[in-house]
Parts: C-alpha cells; structure tokens; sequence
C-alpha cells in the first residue's frame, strides 16, 4: 500500500457554485448559492471548505459568477492562512478573457474557462467539488484510494435505492470498482441494467444503485486532456461519459450523510433536521469542525420561551412563547408571544438600536425581526426581515407556488425575502 505522505499538499480543490441558483430562489435573488447561510451562522460555501481543510487540503478555488459580492466578503473575513502555510482560498468569478465573451455554460466549462488561473499553482491532482451539498468527507481516504487504484480519475458514490436512482446519474461498477458505464437519470424500466455491488448492508437496505455524488477527483494530467479534448460543458453529462471510455475511472463508494441542496425543499428539509435529538449532520464533530466567519457576538439570551428541539445561534434575543423543531440564526430578535413550528429565521447581519427602533415605530415601520404575537410554521425567514405583530406566516404542502415582491411560497414553503418588510396582522399561506 503507498503510503500518503504529502499528497494532499499537491491537491488543488475547485468549488463549484453553479449558475443563478435559480431553484433556490429567492434564497439567490440578492447572492450567489454557496453564500445561502445554513444551520443559523454558516454558509453553504462553508461545507466544502471545511470538508477540505479537515483533509489537510488547503488550496482551494471558489468558481463563481452570478451575485458574488456577499461570496467575496464572506471568504475574504473567513479563511485567511498563515503567509507560511501557502495556503489560500480565492473567489474565481466568470471573466471575459481574449478566449471567452460568454459565462460559463456548465461545471466543466467553468474549469475550462478558469483554467489558466490553475496553471500556477503547484499541484498533482484536481479535486473537483459542489457548493451546495451537505455532507462530511474525509478526502485523505479518497486520495489515498485514488492513488492505491492507480486511477485516472476517481468518482465519489453514494448507494441509493430504486426510488432515487432515476434521479441521478447512475454508475455500474466491476468487483475492482471500476466503473465501466454512466447513465444520466435512467428510467424505472433500466434500472435492472444498473445494478452494482455495494456491499451486504447496503444490499439489505435495497440501496443497490451507485449514484454519483459530483464529487471527482482527476489526474491534473487528465483534467487537461479531457477539458481540451472534448466540447462539452458539464461533468456530469459530458465529460464523465467521455472519461469511461478512455481513462482508469474508479468509484469510491461512501455511505455516511449526503444531501443534494438544490431546491427549497430540500434546503428546508436539511436544516430543520439539525434540530433533531441525534442529527444526521454532525455540527458537534471535534475532529470535522465546520469553519466560518468569526464574529465577536454575544451568547443568545431567551426569556420565558419554551424551546424544544431548537439551534439556537449566538447574539438571538428571544421573548417568544414556544420555538419547536426550528433553526433561530444570528441576531435574531423574537418578540413576546410568538409560537415557531418547523421553521429557518436567519436572523440579521446588524442589531438595531433602541432609537433606530423606535424612529422605525414612528414611521410605522416593524423593528428588525419578529414582532409579537406572531405565528409562524413551515417557513424560511431570510435575512434582515421586518415583521410586524400579530402576523401568521404558514406553510402547507397543498399551497399553490406564489411570488410576490415580499414573499414566495414554494414546495409547501413560505419563504420571506431578504429585507422584506411584513406589516401588522399579515397573514400569508394558511
């Protein structure tokens, strides 16, 4: 067995932050998808970063283009080395070069497009990352399995059953792992075709399907040829099918928590999860700590609250009655009364001050937050909201998509737009 020695000191990481973001509207109406925040003081973006730097894999590009200036800010403030570690973690947004005019038009073509930024840092192999997955990874063992298999090109799996596979992009492997064909979305009926072995346990739980994770980690020599070779624009859909036929591609199979946040359900779904007794997602891991901004904020205070199965982030105030299977994010103010049900607030990126609030009050303007007596359930309440008393907010699974310019309900979820200003007695969804 090679041993890993300083592999991971020649790995350079690519963070994918894909297009406009546009099923996560309108979490992405003002921002780009990897600075959604998460879990109450995180952003997406944080995810992979840290997956990476729990890895010892410290040289990583962020690819970007739509609404990055929050992007920036926040890794600008977040991941700053020592001058002696080289390490760094830099924002690649789309350019028009002499080459290219256009944006760019898929994950591969992202790369393609950024490509001479590559060129000079020091590296042997790619790793290629999504920005808007939650997972944790510990990619020291994919390298060193990379390596051991002499692969040209390795692609993260995850079992899935039946129901899921037709979802994803589908590889067959042989009893070497090698994967030998990829299938993009294959019908119920192809399925039979598809089946890999995935070991006994996951065989039990019918999980007989290897679906890829868009997680790949490529020869430098072989990103090259592939990129240059081919026309196509996406990974998934061009480059791995092309890669099959060439190149040694193995599949490293994983089977701890993965989550594909690309829609507001599922982002609703994976954050209310956190609140569970034992969660899926380890925040609490000592040796995966998830980084990001350190703000000097105080501890949260709650005054007469019920809470029960609650991530209650730093600097919140809450005079609420009950709070129950909810995410309360940084600096969250929650006035007397109010009852949370499976719900995000993500709180506010300033305090007010008692005289900016009351001038607001003067003006008829809800202070930043949740007023009083406010009801809210099945809902993500974006950033810097202002909401005034008496005001219900509910989400239903059988509500009919809306959009207006404050709110927008989508997969049963009422979403309040950043900034978005709710005055006394609203009532939305129901």
């Amino acid at each position: 067995m090679k041993n890993f020695d300083d592999h991971h000191k020649k790995t350079l990481a690519l963070i994918l932050g894909g297009g406009r973001g546009t099923r996560l509207h309108p979490l992405t109406e003002q921002r780009s998808k990897p600075a959604v925040p998460i879990a109450g003081k995180y952003r997406l973006v944080d995810i992979p970063i840290s997956n990476c730097l729990n890895s010892r894999i410290n040289k990583i590009f962020v690819l970007t283009q739509f609404n990055s200036a929050s992007l920036n800010r926040h890794i600008k403030h977040s991941y700053n080395f020592d001058l002696f570690s080289k390490g760094f973690v830099d924002i690649l947004a789309a350019e028009q070069t002499f080459d290219s005019s256009e944006w760019y038009q898929g994950t591969a073509d992202a790369v393609r497009q950024s490509y001479q930024h590559f060129t000079t840092v020091e590296h042997d192999y790619v790793l290629i990352l999504s920005g808007d997955q939650l997972y944790q990874m510990d990619f020291k063992e994919m390298l060193q399995d990379h390596i051991n298999n002499n692969a040209d090109l390795t692609i993260a799996t995850i079992p899935v059953d039946a129901q899921d596979a037709t979802g994803f992009g589908i590889m067959k492997t042989d009893e070497m792992d090698n994967i030998l064909s990829f299938i993009e979305k294959p019908d119920k009926d192809e399925l039979k075709n598809w089946v890999s072995e995935t070991g006994e346990k996951m065989k039990k739980e019918g999980r007989e399907y290897l679906a890829s994770m868009g997680i790949y980690l490529f020869n430098k020599k072989v990103l090259k040829d592939l990129l240059f070779k081919y026309d196509g624009t996406d990974f998934g859909k061009n480059i791995i099918p092309a890669s099959i036929n060439e190149y040694k591609v193995n599949s490293y199979q994983f089977e701890g928590y993965w989550t594909d946040i690309g829609t507001i359900g599922s982002f609703h779904v994976a954050n209310i999860d956190l609140t569970r007794n034992i969660p899926s997602f380890n925040l609490y891991d000592n040796d995966n700590a998830i980084f990001t901004h350190a703000r000097m904020l105080p501890p949260a205070k709650v005054v007469g609250t019920s809470l029960e199965n609650v991530v209650l982030s730093e600097g919140a105030i809450v005079h609420a009655s009950r709070i129950e299977n909810s995410v309360i994010g940084i600096r969250t103010r929650i006035g007397h009364g109010c009852n949370i049900y499976d719900s995000y607030l993500m709180g506010s990126d300033y305090y007010e001050t008692i005289d900016d609030i009351a001038e607001y009050n003067k003006q008829g303007i809800p202070a930043m937050g949740l007023g009083e007596r406010c009801h809210i359930k099945n809902a993500i309440l974006d950033k810097n909201v202002r909401i005034g008393n008496n005001v219900t907010i509910m989400g239903n699974k059988h509500l009919e998509e809306k959009e207006t310019k404050e709110y927008k309900i989508v997969d049963g979820i009422v979403v309040v737009k950043k900034n978005a200003v709710i005055p006394n007695g609203t009532v939305i969804g129901g």
